[in-house]
Order: C-alpha cells, then structure tokens, then sequence
C-alpha cells in the first residue's frame, strides 16, 4: 500500500511546466532540473512504514505468564489516532480501515516536516 501512494504522490516541481529557453543547455543541469532528477533518484528508495497501536511496559515475570487468550492493555484508548512512522520516525497519524479484505490507514494528520527532522 506504501508503493501504491509513493507512486500517486508528485511534487509542485513535477506538476510544473519547464520553462522555454533559448540555449540548447539540457535541463537537468539547470537548478530546476537537478533538483527534479534528485528527487526521482530519492523516489525509488524503500522505506519501512509501520503502524503503531499502542504500547506497553510490563515485567519480564509478567510476560513470562502470557499465553494464549491472554490481554496486555496499552496506553492508548480505544479511538485514539494511530501513530505512522516511517523508518521509524513518526511522520502522521491515523486511522485503521478496510481496503477489501485487508487493513489499510488512512492518514488523519500529517506531522510537521520540521519536527519530523528533530527525531532524526
């Protein structure tokens, strides 16, 4: 699903028409055009998104005891937005939904790309 909206999404660069010059000079060695290439490069790079629920901390005693039927309550209540990270770094949060027969999220809020940064 990732891929899917990798694919979807395109920048105001790419959405702009090129500028008519007069010289014979490609556009890729223009500013424009280095940052456009740059940025297809960057497109193609994988990116680990997970989705978290919630978590938990509890004794190695009380995990030990854990089997099957068994529930670990988390610190998030139940409605509360999701956190979506990409390669770890929280970049949204969401909302779980059906896409068929799978789970999918929709994305309810997107984090700062400052703050975003802070993390790394």
């Amino acid at each position: 699903m990732a891929e899917e909206n990798a694919e979807e999404t395109t920048t105001t660069e790419d959405a702009t028409p090129a500028e008519e010059t007069n010289s014979t000079e490609d556009q890729t060695s223009s500013p424009q055009g280095g940052r456009t290439e740059n940025l297809r490069v960057l497109e193609n790079i994988d990116v680990a998104l997970t989705v978290e629920v919630g978590g938990a901390e509890i004794k190695i005693r009380e995990l030990l005891r854990l089997g099957e039927g068994s529930v670990v309550e988390l610190d998030r209540l139940a409605g509360d937005p999701l956190d979506i990270l990409a390669n770890g770094t929280m970049i949204a949060k969401g909302e779980v939904v059906m896409v068929g027969e799978r789970f999918g999220v929709r994305f309810t809020e997107i984090v700062d790309p400052e703050k975003r940064m802070e993390s790394v």
